[in-house]
Parts: structure tokens; C-alpha cells; sequence
């Protein structure tokens, strides 16, 4: 390995383009190595507009590369496993986009194929939800501030398929996005850093609005993931959970997670477009009304997955978010929720 970290990278999707290229090229100890997009095009594109010096035909031809040091995967949930497995065969590091995988058992392969590999950083990129406020948060419920937890209430909830004039988007297929659900699957993985583990589940799913227009073609497409979902579920130590996903509520509530205490109330209301102005509101009992958390810039958290990645590999250390052992526990979450849905029963966590 050079002094300085060389990163290839397979797909450059909107995050990647957004937050990866620029978190890491602000670091002095890496160099933009190598990409392939989903195109030569778009691949040539994107080498030109971030200097990356080498292009490939085929995500393949990166992996296989002997100079490359690390793999960021920034393509659909399709390719996770398949180029994350093979990237670690290969020796390389591997940061993958979050979701981590379409379901369950591709995650576990991934899984496999990290611990196969104990000396390789693998890591999926964490929710950017609550990391603002997370770990202040986190420290006054370990401090008390809820009491008991009592119910916990994860809402993601909007207009965005609402339009069916709208084009069909991949996010809406499940071939490429997996069982995840709209928000469904970032929401939970950002109540699971505050509350105990989900031990059931019980959902129910539909599709209110199946076809869409394609872009540039003629005809519809058929969705294959739900625009609508709730489920109600039961948290170690006793708490109840309501979880309501959807993308066709006009003028819906958004996206928040309510946590309800015997002693305590914290509500969040995150921001899809911009992280950074998340709000959280907090009371207690014997308060006349919720206070909005207002923290000095010094306790406040924020994106730093680049730095965190490369400072594992470094260090020979796992990742403060999100290792594939976290990352496999929201995986089982959304595979319980599709069971649940598809099968019409309660289902029990962890899954046998």
C-alpha cells in the first residue's frame, strides 16, 4: 500500500457525487484513483469533473486492479453484494452505500466475506439521521432523561410518489432497491442508535399507485415496492412501536421519530433534502410545554463517514458507523417487516 490510500470507485450515484468525492478528496492521505459508472459516458464525466485519473469498461476491471487500495460502492442495492464480495476477495477495503443489501442473505454473504477477511476495513455507509444530535441524545437517555420507554413512534411520511404522472423511479423496483421500503430502513437504523432491539414485528403493506410513466420510453412500469406501510412492533424491555411508511400522504407529516418515557418525551424532525437542520424537541414531567434543543456548535455531530473509513483502515479499528455487524441488524429489520407483510403474521427477532 502507497502513503497515500488509492480509491476506485464502482457507481457514482447522487451521494456519492454529493458527499463521498468531495469528503474525500478534502483528505490530504488519499488520492481519487480509479472509477466506473453505469455508462462510459457518465463514467468519463465524472473522471473528468473530480481529476480521477483512471476509467474502467467494468466495475470487474476496477476491483481487479492491483493499485487500487479501497472500493466505495456507490451503486443500487443490486450490486452491493456481488462487488463488495468480490472487492474483499480481491484484498481491498470496502465501503459500501447504505441500503446494504436487497435482502437478508445477501447481506449475511457479505457478512461472510468480511470476517473471512478480519484485516480489511468493511464498512456501509450510516444513516446521515440523528447525527447532529445523536450522541447527546444518546447520553441523556442513558442518563434517564426518557424514564422507562413506553412507545416509540417512527414516521416517514410525504408525497413523493403521491403523483402517479411522476416517472417510475428505481427506488420504486424491486429488483434493484430490495425489500426496503421508502424510508423505512434509515429511519429504523436511526432509532436503533437510541432505543433497545426489536424482538417483533407486524406490518402490512399496499400499493396505491403501481404504474408509472418510464423516462424516454414509451409505456409504464409496474412497482414492485410498497408506496404504503405501517407496522407495529415490540421493543426489548416492554416499549410498543408504530412505524408508518409512505410516499403518497399529501401534506404529511414528514419524517420524525418520537420517543415516549414514563419520566420524558424526545421528538425529532429530520430533513430529507439538508441533514443539518434537523430539530429536536424535549420535555419532561412537570414542564408546561417541549423546548426545542438548542446546543452549542461544540456538542454538535455531523457527516463524517470519509474521514471515519479512512481513519479505520489506518487504524486497524472497526468504524464508529457503520460496521457490517451494525448494518446487518437493520437488515434483519426490513426482512422481518417483508416477511410480516407477505406472510400476514407477527415476526420474531433476531431471525432463526
Amino acid at each position: 500500500m502507497s502513503n497515500k490510500l488509492r480509491l476506485g470507485f464502482v457507481g457514482a450515484g447522487a451521494n456519492t457525487r454529493n458527499k463521498h468525492l468531495p469528503g474525500f478528496q478534502s483528505l490530504s492521505d488519499v488520492e481519487l484513483y480509479g472509477v466506473c459508472n453505469s455508462s462510459p459516458e457518465s463514467t468519463a464525466r465524472v473522471a473528468q469533473a473530480w481529476n480521477i485519473p483512471h476509467t474502467y469498461e467494468t466495475w470487474q476491471d476496477l476491483v481487479a486492479d492491483e493499485h487500487i487500495d479501497a472500493v466505495v460502492v456507490g451503486t443500487w442495492p443490486n450490486l452491493h453484494c456481488e462487488v463488495t464480495c468480490a472487492a474483499l476477495e480481491a484484498g481491498k477495503h470496502v465501503l459500501t452505500e447504505a441500503r446494504m443489501a436487497r435482502n437478508l442473505a445477501e447481506a449475511k454473504q457479505m457478512l461472510a466475506a468480511a470476517q473471512a477477511h478480519p484485516e480489511l476495513t468493511s464498512m456501509v455507509v450510516p444513516s446521515p439521521f440523528g447525527l447532529k444530535h445523536g450522541e447527546y441524545l444518546q447520553s441523556i437517555i442513558e442518563h434517564g432523561f426518557l424514564g422507562k420507554l413506553r412507545e416509540v413512534v417512527v414516521v416517514g411520511a410525504n408525497d413523493a410518489m403521491w403523483d402517479f404522472s411522476q416517472f417510475f423511479h428505481p427506488r420504486q423496483d424491486r429488483e434493484l432497491s430490495g425489500n426496503n421500503v421508502l424510508t423505512l430502513g434509515i429511519l429504523h437504523e436511526t432509532v436503533s442508535r437510541w432505543i433497545p432491539e426489536t424482538e417483533q414485528v407486524y406490518a402490512q403493506a399496499t400499493l396505491f399507485e403501481p404504474e408509472r410513466p418510464v423516462e424516454e420510453q414509451a409505456g409504464h412500469a409496474v412497482a414492485t415496492v410498497p408506496d404504503s406501510l405501517q407496522a407495529v412492533t415490540r421493543i426489548a424491555g416492554g416499549a410498543r412501536g408504530i412505524y408508518h411508511q409512505s410516499g403518497i400522504t399529501l401534506f404529511g407529516p414528514g419524517l420524525q421519530i418520537h420517543l415516549y418515557g414514563c419520566e420524558g418525551t424526545i421528538k425529532v424532525q429530520f430533513d430529507p433534502v439538508d441533514e443539518q437542520s434537523e430539530k429536536v424537541w424535549t420535555g419532561r414531567h412537570g414542564d408546561s410545554e417541549m423546548r426545542l434543543l438548542q446546543l452549542p456548535a461544540e456538542r454538535l455531530g455531523g457527516w463524517n463517514v470519509e474521514a471515519d473509513f479512512i481513519e479505520a483502515i489506518r487504524t486497524k479499528t472497526a468504524p464508529t458507523l457503520n460496521d457490517f455487524e451494525t448494518a446487518i441488524k437493520y437488515m434483519e429489520f426490513t426482512e422481518a417487516v417483508h416477511q410480516s407483510c407477505e406472510k400476514n403474521v407477527p415476526v420474531a427477532l433476531p431471525l432463526s
